[in-house]
């Protein structure tokens, strides 16, 4: 497995955080790394393989990585990413309980993955802009603007992620994402969907394409494959069963759709033939 070493990343030694530019990010092998790392999702769509499971990520996705989680990119469509990495929150000099701002493990789930809206997004950028202008410098209000950025950062995710009752149909959308990825076996009446999530149909279709680059019925088909390919890999359930499981009602259906989305059939999966050519 590939290892990204903080030498590589960071200009000095002491220095607490780096930004690292992904423009675009094409799929990347699984790997980790000896620091810690903020993916924020600019554009695009990918999927992100987190400690062996997979999420569907595009513009708003912001990732939290620790230094032993394992994780790649695959399969990504113009997948433009802005990674914060960071040390150990106690190699911060001017800031502690940093921990209290970055997602916390509960009973063996860590939520590695929220959505912010494109306003949190636009202020996301410009904060990871002033981080840039700060020069590299170990005086102390370098590393001292360089601190207080970082935890600017921090505090408008978190407050960005955790916006349930906004009223922008940015949060809406995000709500609704958040729900196909919990519900995508199920059967979709988008135009009941839409309703529940206080969107008109229209502002769905235009918002979801322009969030993923798919229209709302190609990306609830690509999370149910997702879930399926993983399945595939890591169950010994049947390809039917696997199917019906994943929301579809024809396993051939479901054959045609995967081929296309992976250039791979289910049972290549199943036999390795997509690793092994690798």
């Amino acid at each position: 497995m590939t290892v990204l070493h903080s030498v590589d990343f960071f200009s000095s030694g002491r220095l607490p955080v780096a930004i690292e530019q992904r423009l675009p990010q094409g799929e990347f092998p699984e790997h980790h790394h000896d620091f810690n790392e903020i993916v924020i999702v600019e554009q695009g769509s990918g999927i992100h393989v987190f400690n062996g499971q997979p999420h569907t990520i595009c513009g708003g996705t912001v990732c939290f990585v620790r230094d032993f989680d394992r994780h790649l990119y695959e399969h990504t469509d113009n997948l433009c990413l802005t990674n914060v990495l960071y040390r150990a929150p106690d190699a911060f000099q001017f800031l502690s309980g940093l921990n209290k701002l970055l997602p916390q493990e509960l009973d063996g789930h860590y939520p590695s993955h929220w959505r912010v809206n494109q306003s949190t997004l636009q202020q996301v950028r410009a904060i990871v802009g002033q981080m840039e202008e700060v020069k590299d410098g170990m005086d102390m209000m370098s590393l001292a603007n360089r601190e207080i950025l970082f935890m600017q950062l921090l505090v408008l995710l978190r407050k960005g992620s955790q916006e349930q009752g906004a009223e922008d149909n940015d949060a809406r959308l995000n709500q609704l994402m958040a729900w196909l990825e919990d519900h995508f076996a199920e059967e979709v009446c988008w135009e009941a969907l839409a309703d529940n999530f206080s969107l008109s149909l229209r502002t769905l279709h235009r918002q979801l394409k322009h969030c993923t680059g798919l229209t709302p019925q190609r990306y609830l088909n690509r999370l149910r494959l997702i879930k399926a390919r993983h399945l595939l890999r890591h169950s010994d359930d049947s390809v039917t069963d696997i199917a019906y499981r994943c929301g579809f009602g024809d396993s051939n259906h479901f054959s045609t759709l995967f081929r296309r989305e992976f250039n791979w059939s289910p049972r290549d999966i199943r036999q390795g033939r997509d690793t092994l050519l690798q």
